[in-house]
């Protein structure tokens, strides 16, 4: 019986609900700014983009669509992978894809942030507010949780 009195079966269905449900949070913004993305082609104005501003929406575009696919991977692989008795790596397997997913996500944020704010403003105050929210991104979503997990013991499910 692992921590908390649950076997390991049950720990891995108590995990991988918990990354489904974290997702549920994550996939409508990612969503959102896809969609988004995929009209400004067909808004008035476009056409004065500049060159610089045409590859900012290029990597903002790519990355929300693979930020969406990221997020999405781990719903689709469990309806295919159903009884196949493979949950818990569907769960490392998720685990890894949402990671990536949020770290494209961010990426896909700063990028339509940089984009907006030059197009309405200028280079200088896009980039600064894209590197801000860059780093608010980078210190919320990645530094404090690193530095709190080294702080705490890793518990292995298998102790």
């Amino acid at each position: 019986m692992a921590e908390h009195g649950e076997t390991r079966q049950e720990r891995v269905n108590r995990e991988l609900m918990e990354l489904l449900n974290e997702l549920r949070v994550a996939l409508p913004g990612v969503q959102f700014l896809f969609a988004f993305l995929l009209v400004v082609p067909f808004s008035q104005g476009v056409d004065e983009l500049t060159d610089f501003q045409r590859g900012v929406y290029l990597v903002a575009l790519l990355a929300a669509a693979i930020a969406t696919a990221l997020l999405i991977a781990p719903a689709a692989q469990h309806r295919v992978l159903f009884r196949q008795k493979d949950k818990e790596a569907l769960l490392h397997r998720s685990n890894r894809s949402a990671f990536a997913g949020l770290v494209v996500l961010a990426v896909a944020v700063c990028s339509a942030l940089l984009l907006v704010v030059d197009v309405l403003f200028d280079r200088v105050l896009a980039w600064t507010v894209a590197s801000g929210v860059a780093a608010v991104l980078a210190w919320w979503w990645l530094a404090v949780p690193l530095w709190l997990r080294s702080r705490k013991e890793q518990v292995h499910p298998d102790d």
